[in-house]
């Protein structure tokens, strides 16, 4: 398994078990309304769903080289992009609360994903032994 597969498997894993808590009363919200997942980060109902989403995606992806790089490639600019978002308007347009720690998480995992997409090189089999 290549670098790339393995981040992109650990944070789709990451993203599946932040929608998922995200989802239980107490934890998260089953609603539109923000609440703190952990006392962290707000997260709302489209929002954890979105995250199982990509989550699902990426440990598809993570079977491959390929699909990780391009995994990595599209979400890392994604998350980039709501980070960028998350200074515009931390409400998300009213969709999704993309600011305070939120900002902060999407830009890490934009900066990870995009790194290891451009830094990715696919395994070489080892020479034969003669």
């Amino acid at each position: 398994m290549t670098t790339v597969q393995r981040v992109v498997q650990i944070v789709s894993i990451l993203l599946i078990i932040v929608g998922v808590a995200g989802m239980i009363p107490g934890i998260g919200t089953m609603d539109m309304q923000p609440v703190m997942l952990f006392g962290l980060i707000p997260v709302n109902v489209l929002e954890n769903i979105v995250h199982i989403a990509l989550g699902a995606w990426g440990l598809m992806a993570s079977r491959s080289y390929a699909g990780s790089k391009n995994y990595a490639m599209i979400n890392g600019g994604l998350y980039i992009v709501l980070a960028v978002l998350g200074f515009v308007d931390p409400s998300g347009f009213g969709l999704m609360p993309l600011g305070g720690n939120a900002l902060i998480v999407h830009a890490l995992f934009g900066i990870i994903l995009l790194a290891v997409a451009f830094t990715a090189k696919p395994t070489t089999g080892a020479p034969a032994v003669a």
